[in-house]
């Protein structure tokens, strides 16, 4: 039976490599669901959601790793977020007519920026060139650019669910032998087949790509979505604006409105709310409504 909306890392033992596997499946549904996204545009969500995942276990930190995609074609942004702990959400915006569905008819010219926000500390930004016709191809190149260690990914996304492999060099004293087991370990990972990565459980691609191999798995990991906003967070936003730009706003739409591009809640605030936050005090929940 197939895994759902969990990770797996695992190691090869005696070798300089480590991987990961993951699946999306309700996690995926509740990141887009309140969205109406063109098929294409969903697919390319999918993928960067299982991207941002992956990187949430690699890279050490505690606290919110971003992939934002931007770029010049029909789709002009994405964005995609997981913390340390796998809470995933994700946003897209494109034009509402969509022709082409490869990154490079969707995106155009563009770029990745790859941003991780610690709970405590200054965040980290690396930004790369979106190349190649595979969103994967630009994560490998973040890593080639960043950590300078061999990385392949395999991402897959359809309606129902996204599902990647990840494989990557661990850091070792470079000979012909190391460098002999990197070439073998991708040319058998390089075999694996979209309908494989989508239907197959991870005991069972690895099985299937790696049976010669000493493989160590390790335990499951949960992935789910979680959105994050709050009515905390727009009070902030509207105190940062200052007094009298707010009440500008209302006088002229009667209340504001902050529209959530994750989950699509909205937050309503009229003058009583207004006045409550400049106050010092806490909107109540009921002004949060949900679409």
């Amino acid at each position: 039976m197939q895994e759902k909306d969990v990770l797996r890392r695992f190691l090869f033992d005696g070798l300089a490599v480590r991987g990961e596997w993951l699946n999306l499946s309700a996690s995926w549904q509740a990141a887009k669901q309140h969205h109406q996204y063109p098929d294409a545009v969903k697919q390319i969500l999918g993928e960067a959601l299982a991207a941002a995942t992956l990187l949430s276990a690699t890279i050490k930190f505690d606290g919110n790793l971003i992939i934002q995609v931007q770029g010049d074609g029909p789709l002009k942004s994405l964005v995609a977020q997981s913390t340390n702990n796998r809470e995933i959400r994700g946003w897209a915006r494109c034009d509402e007519t969509i022709s082409g569905d490869s990154l490079p008819e969707l995106l155009g010219s563009g770029r990745l920026v790859l941003t991780i926000e610690p709970t405590s500390g200054d965040p980290y930004q690396g930004i790369v060139p979106l190349t190649g016709s595979r969103l994967a191809e630009a994560v490998e190149a973040y890593f080639a650019q960043s950590e300078q260690l061999n990385t392949r990914l395999w991402i897959f996304a359809n309606k129902n669910q996204a599902a990647a492999l990840f494989i990557q060099e661990l850091p070792a004293q470079q000979d012909e032998q190391t460098r002999e087991d990197w070439q073998r370990i991708e040319a058998l990972a390089n075999t694996i087949t979209e309908q494989e990565l989508l239907s197959l459980s991870c005991e069972e691609v690895l099985h299937r790509l790696f049976n010669e191999e000493q493989v160590r798995l390790f335990a499951a990991e949960p992935i789910s979505f979680k959105c994050r906003c709050s009515a905390e967070k727009v009070e902030t936003t509207l105190l940062s604006l200052g007094r009298e730009t707010v009440d500008e706003i209302l006088a002229e739409h009667g209340e504001i409105i902050a529209d959530c591009e994750f989950c699509s809640a909205k937050y309503h605030f009229d003058k009583v709310d207004i006045a409550r936050v400049f106050l010092g005090a806490v909107v109540q929940p009921h002004s949060k409504t949900q679409h």
